[in-house]
């Protein structure tokens, strides 16, 4: 049997069905100087894996798409593709399509480019239970419909509708929906412009194994 694929990807698309985001992963790549070894170092990667999501051939998570968002110093947005007049600053429910990486499904709530990156978040049930993640920055997070288990540390709390967390991202944090038809979160993160990645690890906190590399 074959393993599962690293970070929770999925398979991609056939060949002829490109995703938008594969040819911007490389052009914003390019765009940053880097090349695919030193862009696949940073990122916690291995080159033919990210090889493989410029090419379309492997969906990426989430978690993910933050991290490569930090090491091009851009956002989730523009590695997608979405544009923005940059004047504007009211964004319509109704214009925003909703991007599914890694299980989740999210849609922007604020406009490219600025400190900040606002997301509204469905998690469903039973995806990515044990990934931890750990980067520089902060995040806020407010759950809208359903319950959330919050695992900051080594404490774990259950949120409910209209509860909200805001904690500094540093700390080894996972998320996971504890209501069978998921939850749906409004998400809001700094996107600091830090050459060191994202850091998640499979597991629980304090679990893994010294020198390993990033599960994100």
């Amino acid at each position: 049997m074959r393993p599962n694929p690293p970070h929770d990807e999925a398979a991609g698309p056939e060949a002829g069905d490109l995703p938008a985001f594969a040819p911007r992963m490389r052009l914003l790549r390019r765009r940053s100087g880097l090349s695919l070894e030193a862009s696949a170092r940073r990122a916690g990667l291995s080159p033919a894996h990210l090889s493989r999501l410029e090419t379309g051939k492997r969906q990426p998570s989430l978690p993910l798409l933050l991290t490569l968002a930090r090491v091009y110093g851009t956002t989730v947005g523009e590695l997608l593709g979405e544009t923005a007049t940059a004047a504007h600053s009211v964004v319509r429910g109704a214009e925003m399509d909703s991007v599914d990486a890694g299980g989740w499904r999210y849609w922007q709530a604020g406009r490219s480019g600025r400190a900040m990156q606002a997301l509204r978040v469905h998690v469903p049930r039973g995806t990515q239970r044990d990934l931890v993640r750990v980067h520089p920055g902060e995040e806020w997070i407010h759950v809208q419909r359903g319950e959330l288990r919050l695992t900051l540390g080594q404490v774990t709390e259950r949120l409910d509708p209209g509860d909200s967390a805001h904690f500094d991202s540093l700390t080894p944090h996972r998320l996971e929906a504890v209501s069978a038809k998921g939850v749906d979160l409004l998400f809001v993160h700094t996107l600091l412009r830090s050459p060191t990645a994202d850091l998640c690890v499979n597991g629980l906190p304090g679990h893994a194994a010294h020198g390993s590399p990033p599960q994100c």
